[in-house]
């Protein structure tokens, strides 16, 4: 298994190894692998010649500073995880000095609103990061194909919305999110939970499930109230939000319309550790 920590290095040998026909898969991440992240790497190898999965917590995309310190960083544990899945997979496990050459800060970016909302009003700047690592990461590998969960269904948007205004030429694939048994979404921060705490989350799965079969035939407004009163009957969570929004422009649902997706999106803390999910309402 080859692992680069120098974007160059990695450059060189996907130029040498290359041909005319080849496809690259790319799996961007911050490590802390689960299946979630597994599963998008088999899906790249099912279509691609090459798979190219990067590891690394960027800095530009946390608002807060204790988040960004505490992010799990497991590279060893990481690496043993990819290669159980194929050792042909490479490793760009780079440093923030080789992703942002001295200027560690993000670029600002207009991504027609998608960024104001949800997470945009809670994490200020962070869609600004994320935006400024993607592209950053997509010059470095050139990957015909990238593929992200939609846990982060936001992001996914705001990633192919990326696309289309700098006019990158990538494929953007989103894939199902991975739960644990008790429908917890997967996520590389669950690592932070204690056993009862990870038990307790099946409440956000069970009350997003409710939330869908409720949407048939209630409003939005009465959908996010039964949310809301969930939560605050629960001492162990407090609900940062609860959103349902049009899947296309993130906009939250004043109205339902028949003729648009809907999708309902949450954050909530657990002991200052944030866990998000999503789940599509038609």
């Amino acid at each position: 298994m080859l692992v680069f920590n120098k974007k160059v290095d990695l450059q060189t040998h996907l130029k040498q190894n290359c041909s005319n026909n080849s496809t690259i898969g790319f799996v961007p991440t911050m490590g802390a692998l689960h299946k979630g992240h597994l599963s998008l790497l088999k899906k790249s190898l099912e279509n691609n010649t090459i798979t190219v999965i990067s590891i690394f917590v960027n800095p530009t995309q946390f608002n807060n500073p204790e988040d960004l310190k505490k992010y799990p960083r497991t590279l060893e544990n990481d690496v043993e995880k990819i290669k159980t899945i194929s050792k042909e997979i490479l490793v760009y496990a780079p440093s923030v000095e080789d992703i942002y050459e001295g200027k560690t800060k993000s670029q600002h970016y207009n991504f027609d609103g998608l960024e104001n909302q949800m997470e945009g009003k809670f994490r200020p700047g962070h869609f600004d990061g994320v935006g400024t690592v993607v592209k950053k990461l997509f010059e470095i590998v050139n990957p015909t194909n990238a593929y992200f969960g939609e846990k982060d269904f936001q992001q996914l948007q705001i990633v192919k919305k990326l696309v289309e205004k700098e006019k990158l030429a990538v494929t953007i694939i989103g894939c199902p999110i991975y739960r644990e048994a008790n429908g917890l979404a997967m996520s590389s921060r669950n690592e932070r939970l204690t056993e009862e705490q990870k038990d307790k989350a099946s409440i956000i799965y069970k009350t997003m499930n409710e939330a869908k079969k409720l949407f048939g035939t209630k409003s939005a407004k009465e959908v996010s109230e039964f949310v809301t009163k969930a939560f605050k009957n629960n001492t162990m969570f407090e609900l940062e939000y609860f959103e349902i929004a049009d899947e296309a422009t993130l906009l939250t649902c004043k109205r339902k319309n028949k003729n648009k997706k809907y999708r309902a999106f949450i954050a909530v803390f657990v002991n200052k550790i944030r866990l998000i999910d999503t789940i599509s309402l038609n």
